[in-house]
């Protein structure tokens, strides 16, 4: 990971450097630090910087799940005129059951999704199932391959930058603008669907830990 090391242990409350850390992922450009200084003899310094963006982030909430199905963090970034902005996704399966996909709208967390997230799934969704039927899978004893049985094990960062985002909900953590959605759902479909088509060892990986995923149902 890019991650400049710490150079002192840092006592700051927990939520400001877990947000400090979230503001440095997704925004590869940003140097940021946060000193401690409430004892001047013994001031505390962390650093954050994480070049590789969304796919750092990827890793990082990979740190403590089981071991990933493949390598590869897929990753992408893409300005979309259709949406008035920006989107950057990464992802990866590993051996666990849980899905984590964390969401965000001009890197403002948004914890109940929206378009954004909807668009995610649309497009991996997509994605998983054409290569699967070009290759004639599922077999007919196999289960469906499923929204739900797809995300099964599946760690992902979604986030969109728009000039004008609109956000739903009672403390505003969904975000609403309609367009976002075709276009992530696109644009993760597409993508996904290469890479898939670019590696096939990991992507029959990613197919058969599906599959056997829902044959433990």
């Amino acid at each position: 990971m890019g991650s400049l090391p710490v150079r002192r242990l840092l006592r700051c409350p927990w939520w400001l450097t877990d947000r400090f850390r979230e503001l440095a992922f997704l925004n590869r450009d940003l140097d940021i630090s946060l000193t401690d200084k409430r004892c001047p003899a013994e001031s505390r310094l962390v650093r954050f910087r994480f070049p590789g963006g969304v796919r750092d982030f990827v890793a990082f909430l990979d740190e403590q799940a089981a071991a990933p199905v493949h390598p590869d963090i897929i990753g992408f970034e893409r300005e979309d005129p259709r949406m008035a902005g920006t989107m950057e996704a990464a992802l990866r399966w590993h051996g666990s059951g849980e899905e984590r996909v964390r969401s965000f709208a001009n890197s403002r967390p948004t914890p109940a999704g929206g378009t954004h997230v909807l668009g995610f799934h649309d497009g991996v969704g997509a994605a998983v199932h054409a290569y699967a039927r070009e290759r004639r899978l599922p077999t007919g004893t196999d289960p469906d391959l499923s929204t739900d049985r797809i995300g099964e094990g599946l760690a992902a960062v979604v986030s969109v930058k728009l000039e004008h985002p609109e956000f739903e909900g009672s403390k505003r953590g969904v975000l609403g603008n309609a367009m976002v959605r075709a276009c992530v759902g696109q644009a993760v479909q597409e993508h996904l669907g290469r890479w898939l088509e670019e590696h096939p060892e990991q992507a029959a990986a990613v197919i058969d830990r599906i599959i056997q995923g829902a044959r433990g149902d």
